[in-house]
């Protein structure tokens, strides 16, 4: 695809979605405190547990595989994930 005005506003509104769509996930983790949530449950909550055949829940695992590499979540060995401890620096 060849750069144009349209290709990048389309990119943009991509950009806008993903970083909403981050946001609910973030809202939701928030809200569910230290218990945190399974994929299936924040997928589901969420109206994005979904997929094509075979690839059930992989848009909200692969938000919440975006939000680990950033250090925003964590999983745990049962498969709940959490908001990440932060650190306040200036605390």
């Amino acid at each position: 695809m060849k750069p144009n005005a349209n290709t990048a506003n389309a990119y943009a509104m991509s950009q806008r979605a993903i970083a909403d769509l981050k946001a609910a996930v973030y809202q939701v983790l928030l809200e569910a405190g230290t218990d945190g949530l399974r994929n299936v449950d924040i997928g589901k909550g969420l109206g994005i547990y979904t997929g094509h055949v075979e690839h059930v829940g992989h848009i909200s695992r692969t938000l919440l595989g975006l939000m680990e590499a950033e250090g925003v979540v964590e999983q745990d060995s049962e498969k709940v994930w959490r908001l990440a401890k932060q650190t306040d620096e200036y605390s």
